[in-house]
């Protein structure tokens, strides 16, 4: 059963008053407008952000049948009859103690997770290996902060078990919040790396503080032989009131574990028990999902699984899906993969991915039985139908038995079978054409073959597009804003390769003020998307001005010629007051009108037909430091040419002169509105910033050579040895440059680099694979986590921004989020 409470009783837990209805129940919690689908039982809580504010959504989310709101300031309550508002003086604080009261009325136990790695791994091998014969809860995603802790925990159950909880900060203070949320009896610590390293002073004093966890509970779980400097993890729980398990692969523990042969695909482990030793295999060979593994098996021994049920179902855990994937499908459709995957919370983040992602003509569920739920199948099902009708679900497909027998309680048009292969006999591909479909399903019952007859195909060439990285890293340039200052974000060449349709959905579903694209064309195609936000096009061809206009696209003007076109032609229909960009060129010297020109521009700019709606210039140099006096000299003539524009025009337009690298480096030039490009894809100053690209592809074939023969074109790759060769189906033509070739660059495979032999072909790239353990069928990053795209541009004698827009659709684009 859900955890029930009225208006009432939460303002009595979190010390907030009460005004309007306190008679409302609340089972539900929602922080996000975007993806609130309204219940009757729903709590909005408006949270305070430094670039959001959640009061600014009470209107809207009352207009859509929220009535219940936590909050830290009052509306004009006469203008929501009904509704119910309990304030309080944080409502972060209020979540977390609203929360904490949520746990201390849970039966089960509750254990906790901490760590810089593996936290979600080990959380979801751990419900691999305990959900039967235990009914499990565990955080959803990746939620470990300071939101997402309370939001976990206010989901747990009467009907669960043992209730799982990622804890996770980023600097000192944060942890003692989450220990008085969760209140642990079991703890588990994962290892302690580099990250969030900033806000620390050392790695000691980033371990004491995530370790405070712990502070009240009964057991500790943790690896001995690891260790910060000279000092083990272990010496750091020595005088803990709570018992303390460890376990090692090097010297003594609570349990030793003794690695034995590793094949290319699996480990094997001897456990030392007290009971004697038992072995198994893990079906991984990298250290730290063995590590993960480890500590998984651990946790279920000491949870009370039997030695030899354990090392079964540890030697048979499968890897964790921990992104769902948007994919190109058939029939002109989009495609959500979350096949790995089916639970209650996973089913309502998948279901706010396709919101974000909504195609014009409706959406398409198929989702399998849902096991080990914990809820008895009419409530179950009954919630599953009730939360499709709020998200607006167009057709339901359902399959497996339990969906079969409770389909009365879906829509007339909902379709069910018995199997995934019943599904697949009697497919109608047509119900697919142009629609957003998620796939979702337990592993039992193998969606990734839908998942395979439902993706558009292409070839094993891909570039992965991190969605999650593009928000880490729009939200990182975000911070460093002053307030009010809006966001453009370019989205202009394929949105530097990554896509343009895809981002700039995401940048919409963010909220964003502005979009820029390169052409009229780029921008009718995010219009024909249903991208509504403001775009601005910075290079349009006054033969295209009509279906700008027609588009409502905002021109860029630079010059005469381009503003008496337009004119024109707005003149001609009629319009007033259309949206123009002035840009002035202060020092570029590519486009712009120039400062001794502004007399003549002025009296354009009075007539009725434009309205002007935003001032801006380019920076030349704004990365390199070297040329700072003139990026200096660039700002003040910029702000000589706006003191005219404000003097003779008032101060109805937006100022903006910042790209990525000034973002970072001019912070008081930031002005009304900055344009974020390529700080969006990860590359930047800042040490923080994440990747948000992966150029991978797959070998083909692999051969061996003998000394002296030659590889590819030119017989320019003479061998020096014996060699082992491996061809990827990879080429110039799909973005790889031909001066990568013969040993210049090397792409990342199985661990270690690999380099290139021989010339680049169109197609393909041969690499030298000697003494390294791979086959053909395994993966190989060009650029990515593990190789920086800036390398690669260096190693080619370009810039990132060159690298990423010549990857040509030919290559298929993989969005991941989770």
């Amino acid at each position: 059963m859900g955890f029930e409470l009225t208006l009432g009783e939460i303002g009595n837990l979190i010390e907030g008053s009460i005004h309007g209805s306190g008679n409302l129940t609340v089972s539900e919690l929602a922080i996000d407008s975007r993806t609130l689908a309204p219940s009757g039982s729903t709590l909005f809580v408006a949270l305070v952000g430094d670039q959001h504010d959640g009061h600014d959504y009470i209107g809207e989310l009352y207009n859509r049948g929220v009535r219940a709101f936590l909050v830290s300031r009052l509306p004009v309550l006469s203008a929501y009859p009904g509704a119910g508002f309990c304030k309080v003086d944080n409502t972060l604080n209020g979540l977390q103690g609203l929360a904490a009261a949520r746990r201390r009325a849970y039966k089960g136990v509750v254990a906790a997770i901490a760590g810089s790695n593996g936290k979600t791994i080990i959380k979801e091998w751990i419900f691999q290996c305990l959900n039967d014969p235990l009914n499990i809860h565990r955080s959803p995603k990746s939620y470990n902060s300071q939101v997402g802790v309370p939001l976990s925990v206010w989901m747990t159950g009467e009907q669960h078990d043992l209730a799982i909880i990622e804890a996770g900060i980023s600097r000192p203070g944060e942890m003692e919040k989450l220990r008085a949320i969760i209140q642990p009896r079991v703890g588990l610590f994962t290892n302690l790396g580099g990250a969030h390293q900033e806000n620390f002073s050392s790695l000691e004093e980033k371990l004491t503080q995530k370790l405070l966890l712990f502070q009240d509970c009964e057991t500790v779980i943790c690896r001995a032989d690891q260790r910060v400097g000279a000092t083990s993890i272990r010496s750091f729980l020595e005088g803990a009131k709570f018992r303390v398990v460890d376990w090692s692969l090097d010297g003594e523990a609570t349990y030793r574990y003794i690695k034995g042969e590793r094949s290319d695909l699996s480990t094997s482990i001897t456990a030392m028990l007290p009971a004697g030793p038992i072995s198994f295999t893990l079906p991984f060979v990298d250290e730290a999902s063995v590590e993960n593994a480890l500590h998984t098996f651990t946790f279920a021994i000491e949870m009370g699984l039997p030695a030899e049920k354990a090392a079964l179902r540890i030697g048979s855990i499968e890897p964790v899906s921990m992104r769902m994937e948007l994919l190109q499908g058939i029939q002109g459709s989009v495609l959500i993969n979350d096949a790995y995957n089916s639970d209650t919370v996973g089913l309502s983040a998948a279901l706010d991915m396709m919101d974000q992602h909504d195609q014009k003509n409706g959406k398409v569920v198929i989702l399998s039985d849902l096991l080990q739920s914990g809820l008895e199948g009419h409530a179950l099902y009954t919630g599953i139908a009730e939360l499709f009708q709020r998200k607006g679900i167009d057709q339901f497909i359902g399959i497996g038995p339990s969906l079969a027998h409770y389909r009365a309680l879906f829509p007339d048009s909902a379709l069910f079978f018995n199997d995934t292969q019943d599904f697949l006999r009697r497919m109608d591909r047509t119900l697919f054409r142009d629609r957003t479909i998620l796939i979702k399903g337990s592993r039992k019952f193998g969606f990734e073959r839908i998942a395979g007859e439902l993706q558009l195909k292409t070839h094993q060439t891909l570039l992965e597009i991190d969605l999650n990285a593009m928000v880490h890293n729009l939200n990182y340039f975000r911070s460093l804003l002053n307030e009010g200052v809006k966001t453009m974000v370019m989205v202009k060449a394929l949105s530097y390769g990554s896509g343009n349709v895809e981002v700039a959905r995401l940048l919409q579903y963010h909220k964003v003020g502005y979009l820029a694209v390169a052409f009229i064309d780029e921008g009718v195609e995010l219009r024909n998307a249903g991208i509504h936000l403001p775009i601005m096009v910075m290079n349009p061809d006054p033969a295209g001005f009509g279906t700008m206009l027609d588009y409502q696209l905002e021109p860029e003007v630079y010059g005469f010629r381009g503003l008496q076109a337009l004119y024109e032609i707005i003149h001609y229909r009629s319009l007033k007051h259309y949206p123009i960009h002035i840009k002035v060129d202060t020092g570029m010297h590519r486009l712009g009108f120039q400062e001794d020109e502004m007399e003549e521009l002025l009296p354009w700019l009075r007539r009725e037909e434009f309205r002007l709606t935003t001032l801006f210039t380019h920076l030349a140099a704004s990365d390199e430091p070297a040329h700072d006096e003139f990026t200096r000299e660039q700002q003040r003539r910029f702000d000589r040419v706006a003191s005219i524009m404000v003097r003779e025009l008032g101060r109805g337009f937006l100022s903006h002169i910042l790209n990525s690298a000034g973002i970072e480096r001019f912070p008081d030039a930031q002005y009304d509105m900055v344009r974020l490009g390529i700080g969006l894809h990860g590359i930047g100053m800042a040490t923080t910033l994440q990747p948000a690209g992966t150029f991978k592809t797959t070998i083909s074939q692999i051969r061996n050579v003998r000394k002296g023969e030659t590889i590819g074109y030119s017989r320019r790759g003479v061998v020096g040895r014996d060699s082992r060769i491996a061809t990827i189906p990879v080429g110039y033509a799909d973005g790889l440059n031909r001066n990568l070739g013969n040993g210049v660059g090397s792409v990342w495979i199985n661990g270690t680099f690999a380099p290139t032999v021989g010339n680049i072909c169109m197609d393909m790239t041969m690499i030298d694979v000697t003494g390294l353990e791979v086959e053909e069928g395994v993966p190989v990053e060009i650029f990515g986590k593990h190789q920086p795209v800036e390398v690669l541009a260096r190693q080619s004698g370009t810039i990132p921004y060159e690298v990423l827009t010549s990857i040509p659709e030919r290559v298929k684009r993989v969005y991941l989020q989770e």
